[in-house]
């Protein structure tokens, strides 16, 4: 492992569960911040200038931009010294990161507060609103819906989002336009015919209209609109539609214009894998890497959202043996990256550095995989 150790970088949620923010943090504790890295990658300028980036505290340049934010670690991090007093003076946004019992600061002292939702909510009532007139208030360790529902209502701009590993109504039976799309991807794994897939889709008419909605988003970029699941045959591929089919299963079945955050959790885990896969050793036995592990990760999240087991779900999709153990057991080198992105969307951020290391996956290379996939799951438009 390098000096700097690994990089994570977290999506923040804001209002309506849509991506606003991003966390970056380092593993091993007490590793030199390796942020650099992040906001000098080719794709920074690609995200939404809006959202801010909290990195580590470090000298921060002019050119880097008022969304990166200068977060110090801790309850002592006022009297943080030099640094501090640079990037005042320089009037950069400053953000203060709580320890689970830290003490809170003055309103107005921070531009930003990062606490843990746990020590939030042992806080009397309205002491968040107060601070969040002149202080942007992140809740951390939101575990589940119940925390994320009580940040929201609490003054909470943005939160992260280990609540959307955990199934929101256990006992709902699975959606039935779901379970379908499960039928329609088993039919395109076993190489059915076109004219197959093309009357599924006239059966199901809010499935081609989404899938039309997601192909013609800005990730698919098409210089021309689609119009027909013919014509994204004909455009897409096989290859590629298939991969839209794997997303669109998350997709709202009622369109209802509501994103679905899981669509856009799946979108990055899957590429992610795709871009990490090739690094494994041994490679996993399957017919093709890229699509294979993309399948991989963007079906890891089919439980939470069908609200069924993943080996009762496996049943219904003639997938791989290597595809099944990855996502069933977490079983060879795919499997354990897997677990090793699990636990970096939970924050487990030991368990996470410590699968990578196992893996040979170099810090700098897991940068860069986060990156990309998050830019890419961001140019995604949810039907």
């Amino acid at each position: 492992m390098t000096a700097t150790g690994y990089t994570f970088i977290h999506p923040l949620l804001g209002h309506h569960d849509v991506c606003a923010g991003y966390l970056v943090e380092n593993a091993p504790a007490g590793a030199a911040p390796g942020a650099d890295e992040v906001f000098q990658h080719p794709v920074f300028a690609e995200f939404d200038h809006r959202h801010p980036w909290y990195v580590p505290a470090t000298p921060l340049d002019k050119g880097v931009g008022e969304r990166v934010v200068a977060t110090f670690q801790g309850a002592g991090a006022e009297s943080a010294g030099e640094l501090e007093a640079a990037l005042r003076q320089a009037r950069r946004k400053l953000a203060l990161h709580l320890p689970g019992n830290g003490r809170l600061p003055a309103a107005g002292a921070w531009d930003n507060l990062l606490i843990p939702l746990s020590q939030a909510r042992t806080q009397p009532p309205f002491t968040l609103h107060g601070l969040s007139t002149r202080t942007q208030i992140v809740a951390t360790g939101v575990q589940n819906h119940s925390d994320r529902e009580w940040a929201l209502a609490n003054a909470c701009a943005l939160c992260t989002g280990e609540y959307l590993m955990t199934r929101s109504s256990l006992g709902k039976r699975a959606d039935t336009t779901r379970q379908k799309m499960l039928r329609l991807l088993a039919l395109i794994a076993q190489d059915a015919d076109t004219d197959e897939l093309d009357d599924i889709f006239r059966q199901e008419t809010k499935l081609s209209y989404s899938l039309l909605r997601l192909v013609n988003s800005a990730a698919i970029a098409p210089r021309t609109p689609i119009t027909s699941f013919a014509q994204a045959i004909n455009l897409l591929g096989r290859r590629q539609l298939e991969r839209w089919l794997q997303l669109l299963i998350y997709a709202d079945p009622d369109n209802s214009h509501q994103p679905n955050p899981l669509l856009y959790k799946a979108a990055v885990r899957g590429r992610q894998m795709e871009l990490l896969a090739p690094q494994l050793q041994p490679l996993p036995d399957l017919p093709n890497l890229a699509d294979g592990a993309f399948m991989i990760g963007s079906f890891s999240l089919l439980d939470v959202l069908l609200n069924m087991s993943m080996p009762e779900i496996l049943q219904q999709l003639p997938l791989s043996t290597t595809m099944n153990d990855a996502l069933a057991h977490h079983a060879g080198s795919a499997g354990k990256l897997l677990l090793a992105l699990e636990a970096t969307d939970r924050r487990n951020l030991p368990v996470a550095a410590g699968l990578l290391e196992e893996l040979a996956i170099a810090p700098a290379r897991f940068v860069d995989a986060q990156m990309q996939a998050l830019s890419w799951a961001a140019r995604i438009h949810t039907p």
